[in-house]
């Protein structure tokens, strides 16, 4: 029996003040001013665009990325937040989350986020060293990361986020876990722990820094989650730490195969109809494109063979349990069609099996591209 997952909501702001090396998300360097109200129209636009795809329902979460949010003006912000509201229904005590960077922060605009609905910043901080702020391209220092850390912790919002890398270019364990102690030592209810990839079509792809090995990567891992643990943070997705009741529930709903509404350039969607369908949607990439009024560039709908495989990218990525009615409910499909996969990874230890629930393995969590693999479809 299908049932419509719970739906959130993620506006994209593509502009920052530079481009860092190492990313690859839909973000442009900006070149003079933001265009605040105009970009703005153009996302509500989209939004009613997409409207028809939400079949009325309430949305939990919305998050605000980029780019660099914070470089959108409070008074954008609450016209943006606005235009929601008189759009969607929007659940009372829906988590609404923006990120900002620790050098575009400042004190009296982020009351205004606050007053506009923001109740939950997440902080691009990467690294409390000059050194790796340099080579990963910040335009911030630690001094303002910290500021930026406190300012959140003092405006009395429901939770905040910092966002960390491990693994950067030339990293010993020590500067890694110094790095982990300083953000701990700001008490975030949350800290994403990310280790650095380089993917293609950045920088770093282009002329690739040198890395820590496998092995040394194993340690600051292993090390980091000792220290967070012990600082009272659970970790419950392969990169995300929280103190109890102060997980991220927008990413939770992607990570459950919930639906959620992409708005803005380059922004991506997933919508389950009432009928049962899955449809993606992409927006525009560039801001030009986009602010032309070409919001789609593509729509599909994706096919039963794929569901398998999208449902368990996602949800085996958490650590709790899955429990086995979701796939069911999200996909539309029948338990039978996945049970050969299910009996190889029950076979080869990546998985455990209940009446209710399946649970990753310790040994499925090292393997999880080979577990996942046994859900791709063959071309």
């Amino acid at each position: 029996m299908l049932k419509l997952p719970p739906l959130s909501l993620y506006i994209h702001i593509p502009w920052c003040v530079q481009k860092c090396p190492y990313c690859d998300f839909n973000s442009h360097a900006l070149k003079g001013e933001v265009p605040h109200e105009e970009y703005v129209r153009h996302l509500l636009a989209d939004l009613d665009a997409d409207l028809p795809l939400t079949a009325g329902r309430e949305v939990s979460t919305l998050f605000i990325g980029g780019g660099t949010p914070s470089l959108l003006s409070s008074e954008a912000m609450q016209m943006l937040l606005d235009g929601v509201r008189q759009r969607l229904p929007l659940s009372a005590d829906a988590e609404i989350t923006m990120e900002a960077n620790p050098g575009t922060v400042e004190a009296e605009r982020f009351s205004g986020y606050q007053r506009a609905g923001v109740n939950r910043i997440s902080i691009g901080v990467q690294s409390f060293s000059p050194q790796k702020l340099t080579r990963l391209g910040r335009i911030h220092d630690a001094d303002e990361a910290k500021r930026a850390a406190r300012l959140a912790a003092g405006l009395g919002l429901r939770s905040f986020n910092l966002d960390l890398m491990h693994g950067l270019p030339d990293q010993s364990l020590e500067e890694a876990l110094d790095d982990l102690r300083q953000a701990i030592e700001l008490n975030p209810p949350h800290l994403s722990w990310y280790q650095l990839t380089i993917e293609p079509n950045t920088l770093f792809a282009s002329r690739p820094p040198v890395l820590p090995d496998d092995d040394a990567l194993w340690d600051i891992f292993e090390q980091g989650d000792k220290l967070l643990t012990a600082a009272g943070y659970q970790q419950y997705e392969t990169s995300a730490y929280a103190k109890p009741g102060y997980r991220c529930e927008h990413n939770l709903n992607y990570w459950r195969f919930g639906d959620y509404l992409g708005i803005g350039c380059g922004a991506h969607g997933k919508l389950t109809q009432p009928d049962g369908r899955i449809i993606r949607t992409c927006k525009t990439r560039h801001p030009r494109g986009f602010m032309e009024g070409n919001y789609m560039d593509r729509q599909h709908e994706v096919a039963d063979s794929e569901k398998p495989f999208e449902f368990f990218m996602n949800r085996f990525r958490l650590l709790e349990a899955a429990p086995r009615e979701e796939f069911t409910h999200y996909t539309g499909l029948q338990q039978a069609i996945i049970r050969p996969q299910i009996e190889e990874a029950l076979e080869k230890g990546y998985l455990i099996e209940t009446a209710q629930a399946w649970q990753v393995t310790h040994k499925g969590k090292l393997f999880l591209n080979s577990l996942l693999e046994l859900f791709l479809t063959e071309e």
